[in-house]
């Protein structure tokens, strides 16, 4: 989260305040980082005694600095400074105790009060994230707060605090305070306190609100999409008509979700997203962890080189789960190389569109301006070229990212297969109209380049040591000459690698144990799987393949085959699809910068999704009128 920059900026880190015990606050003007003192992603981790606070300078890192170092405990991580909010407990650091924390929305009766956090709400002044900031002192008209990332401003000689905020009574006894800013909502404040008096009584939602419910429209037009564009055109051709559903009797159908299960879904991708990155970082600094991924020995400084560098610079990503009344539960993350963005931002509106189906909203209506947004802000100095295997589902795939990748200003060319390929002078892969292919969004999977690598017999160390070297090549361009090319920049990251791959989720049950969304997975089978049944996935796969599902009495429910039979596996606790009118379906959330942008369903009459399972239209309605009609 960054305002709108100070007119006269100090530089990031440098010390503009005091707060009580004597608590530096630090500017967090990201313009004027020093790239030599910090050189990569680690540089930006502070510590305090050991204990992770955050990173240098956000609002959240100030937070939870503060409060251990004034009150010896910490939050839990949180994706969002938002999620603050949510949260219901701290950790004493010393022992590991937990002591109690409520939440008192804006208006409460109970006042905040010094060592209380303010907390903001998305939207407004604090886009997508939220804000947090600690209170120092109250009075009868105003709280006073120290902050972090907003304004990176030198404080006065006789203030103490970053910022004053107006507070005021409500004729019923309430306690409001306003944001200094036009557009700052602020939701409330959460204090440390064994007295829950006027806090927020927290009701569970209504179990039934995550159950889907499929309905049907009526008989739509035979055409609803635009043959002019190329990527709608496209789409018709691989779907040989103009439909959602490979099954007729799917024609007409649609599911729907409930506003509630909807920002259920939006808070488990941004929080899930936060833990991936955290368990990436953790893999990469434990070589013994590192090595049951099943990577090159050759690419992993590549890898962390990656990581370091290009930490932020990911796209998007598809995570997959199960949702039904028992909870939400992920089954992996699809941070390299997703599919189905067309399917979820376009084509499933205009279905509802073609349908008559206006009840609720288009629950992919926000992922093309997403993707644009995303794009912008990726600054490609040159021609962006997308590389796509011969596939015609890769084709309006490749086409629809074309589309939202130009809508952000930037010049695309797509490229099918590899061949009229060719080299220049200096050594770089051209295109075939001779120009040099230096930006690269992909469809192919770099576990597909790794496999060239493998299959060739290639020297890693050798060939990733000498890439870069201007040369005259004596053989056609291959995938690996452009994807493994340090000075080619290529998205989704070469990071990505380790997020996507299955040995990343035992890491995350280590991590994050008994973690609401996580289903128990380990590297071994362990007597409670067995219990309770399993599922063996290989390290490294897609689209459903080579998949085992066993129930509880160790029988096999199913098996998929496919081309990962050789792989490294992992075994994950049992959590099936649920049957819907015939139909197991999964839930599917589009992250875009690493924040929730999208939803739709992929369904299939077995219980494992794979690359021929259709995408039917989703709907978001209000809680009411979805349990009116369950």
């Amino acid at each position: 989260m960054t305002r709108t920059p100070s007119a006269n900026p100090e530089p990031f880190g440098a010390l503009l305040g005091h707060g009580p015990g004597n608590v530096p606050i630090y500017s967090s003007d990201y313009k004027s980082v020093d790239k030599q003192a910090m050189p990569d992603r680690r540089s930006f981790k502070n510590y305090v005694n050991g204990v992770f606070m955050g990173m240098k300078w956000q609002c959240v890192e100030l937070a939870r600095r503060w409060l251990y170092m004034n009150r010896g405990y910490v939050f839990d991580d949180i994706a969002m400074a938002y999620d603050i909010f949510n949260l219901r407990h701290v950790t004493v650091v010393e022992d590991g105790r937990s002591l109690p924390l409520y939440s008192f929305r804006n208006g409460a009766k109970r006042p905040p009060e010094p060592g209380a956090l303010i907390i903001w709400n998305e939207g407004g002044d604090f886009p997508m994230t939220g804000h947090v900031a600690v209170v120092t002192e109250v009075t009868d008209t105003a709280v006073r707060i120290i902050e972090q990332n907003v304004e990176h401003v030198r404080w006065k000689e006789e203030t103490s605090w970053s910022r004053e905020l107006p507070l005021h009574r409500t004729d019923d006894g309430g306690y409001v305070v306003n944001c200094t800013f036009s557009e700052g909502i602020i939701l409330g404040w959460v204090i440390q306190t064994d007295d829950p008096t006027h806090a927020e009584v927290l009701v569970d939602p209504d179990p039934a609100l995550f159950n889907l419910s499929c309905r049907e429209a009526d008989l739509s037009p035979e055409t609803w999409l635009d043959v002019s564009s190329p990527a709608q055109a496209a789409f018709v051709k691989y779907m040989d008509g103009h439909r959602l559903a490979t099954r007729d009797e799917d024609l007409n159908r649609y599911y729907v979700m409930s506003e509630t299960a909807r920002k259920e879904v939006k808070r488990a991708t941004n929080e899930l997203h936060a833990m991936f990155m955290r368990a990436t970082d953790y893999v990469l600094d434990n070589p013994e962890v590192l090595e049951k991924f099943g990577l090159p020995e050759g690419l992993l400084p590549r890898i962390r080189q990656s990581w370091q560098n290009r930490r932020t610079h990911n796209i998007t990503g598809r995570f997959d789960f199960a949702m039904t009344d028992q909870g939400l539960k992920v089954y992996e993350y699809n941070a390299d190389s997703a599919s189905c963005y067309m399917e979820c931002g376009l084509v499933q509106g205009e279905w509802a569109r073609a349908h008559g189906v206006d009840e609720g909203r288009d629950a992919g209506g926000r992922l093309g301006e997403s993707l644009i947004k995303a794009w912008t802000e990726t600054h490609v100095e040159d021609v962006l070229h997308i590389l796509q295997d011969d596939d015609p589902e890769e084709d309006y795939h490749a086409l629809y990212m074309k589309s939202m990748v130009e809508e952000a200003g930037v010049r695309c060319k797509i490229i099918t297969g590899l061949a009229g390929l060719g080299w220049d002078a200096d050594g770089w892969v051209t295109d075939p109209d001779g120009e040099r292919i230096s930006w690269v969004w992909k469809t192919w999977a770099w576990e597909t380049a790794l496999d060239q690598l493998r299959d060739e017999a290639v020297d890693e160390v050798a060939f990733l040591a000498s890439h870069s070297q201007a040369e005259l090549r004596d053989h056609p361009p291959r995938l690996i000459d452009i994807l493994l090319r340090p000075e080619v920049m290529v998205f989704e990251p070469l990071w990505t690698l380790i997020t996507s791959n299955k040995a990343i989720l035992p890491v995350l049950w280590a991590l994050f144990p008994n973690h609401p969304y996580l289903l128990e997975s380990h590297f071994e089978l362990t007597d409670n799987l067995t219990t309770g049944g399993y599922v063996v996935k290989p390290i490294v796969g897609r689209c459903g393949g080579n998949i085992s599902l066993i129930g509880k009495d160790d029988n096999l429910l199913l098996e998929t085959g496919g081309q990962f039979a050789d792989r490294d596996q992992i075994y994950q606790a049992l959590f099936k699809l649920p049957d819907i009118d015939g139909l197991r379906v999964q839930v599917c959330s589009f992250s875009v910068d690493g924040r929730d942008a999208g939803v739709c369903v992929r369904c299939d009459p077995s219980l494992v999704i794979r690359s021929d399972s259709d995408l039917l239209a989703l709907r978001i309605v209000e809680d009411e009128a979805f349990l009116e009609k369950v």
